[in-house]
């Protein structure tokens, strides 16, 4: 697949809501504006950038041109869960000595570029070697999307397992029961002014899907999962948890899953909803991606 190819294909039966209202090269390359600045310096020397291959949810419907790239989580003896950084080396590129974030985890290449649009390639959490105060620990926000985190949470707090107890039978009215239990958050943005917002889910269909790689879901919907897929998710997912970096890939808003009741207007009461374009994303579809992520700053 070429950096092309994440552009709007000719003929996808896709739904379109936003028309003519920006270039192909800005959709393709950062979901953002600024796309010809963006393309003449994803090749700076020591800054990282480029065509980067990642894996997301997926997109689905609307605008935004590909989806939201997935972190991967591990959970601690305390049951605390924390989202897992690439590992950090040192290399030179174009003679300069750089810091680089990079593993490889169920057979895939994972690297902070993954993260590199929207402006989050500038904030400090991004940078490879940041040590965030407390760790890489997901943290509840100061104004969280549900009602049953502000009832639970205070601003700051760490996310545990047992909050997500329900999480099989687990409804807001919105969609069907049975989906999965979410919460927003925050990820390695403690002592930062920089604030990198996530959405958590623990599903009992992203549990099935790295089981077994194939669910029926509640809503009707069968989800698969190939061997590939199948691989990543048994070693990016614990429990039925799944994490993403929650910046719409369009013009980088903040989407929702089962958070707007608009939502079934489009079909997404039981995915992940963007009430800005109507873009929509399906966190039981991982797939791999390939967009032109932004170069961090020298």
């Amino acid at each position: 697949m070429s950096v092309d190819d994440d552009k709007y294909p000719g003929d996808s039966g896709r739904r379109r809501f936003v028309k003519g209202v920006v270039g192909g090269a800005s959709l393709a390359g950062v979901g953002a504006v600024g796309s010809a600045t963006v393309n003449s310096v994803t090749a700076s020397g020591g800054s990282g950038g480029g065509t980067t291959q990642a894996m997301a949810i997926e997109n689905t419907a609307g605008p935004a041109p590909r989806g939201m790239p997935q972190i991967p989580i591990e959970i601690d003896g305390d049951g605390a869960i924390r989202g897992v950084w690439p590992e950090v080396t040192s290399t030179t590129e174009q003679g300069v000595q750089v810091q680089v974030a990079e593993m490889d985890m169920g057979g895939q290449t994972y690297s902070s570029e993954w993260f590199q649009y929207c402006g989050v390639e500038t904030y400090t959490g991004i940078q490879p070697g940041f040590e965030p105060e407390g760790g890489n620990y997901f943290h509840s926000g100061a104004d969280p999307a549900y009602q049953w985190q502000a009832d639970a949470m205070s601003g700051g707090d760490r996310f545990t397992v047992d909050l997500f107890s329900d999480y099989e039978t687990w409804g807001n009215g919105i969609g069907v029961e049975g989906m999965g239990k979410p919460a927003t958050g925050t990820w390695r943005s403690q002592g930062t002014e920089d604030v990198i917002t996530i959405q958590l889910l623990r599903s009992p269909l992203i549990e099935e899907l790295a089981n077994s790689g194939s669910v029926r879901a509640p809503n009707g919907e069968t989800y698969e999962a190939d061997g590939d897929t199948q691989e990543w998710l048994q070693a990016s997912t614990s429990q039925g948890f799944i994490a993403w970096l929650n910046k719409c890939t369009h013009f980088c808003c903040v989407p929702g899953f089962k958070e707007n009741e608009g939502s079934a207007r489009y079909d997404a009461e039981n995915g992940v909803y963007c009430p800005c374009h109507q873009s929509v994303y399906v966190p039981f579809q991982i797939v791999s991606t390939v967009f032109t992520s932004r170069p961090r700053p020298d």
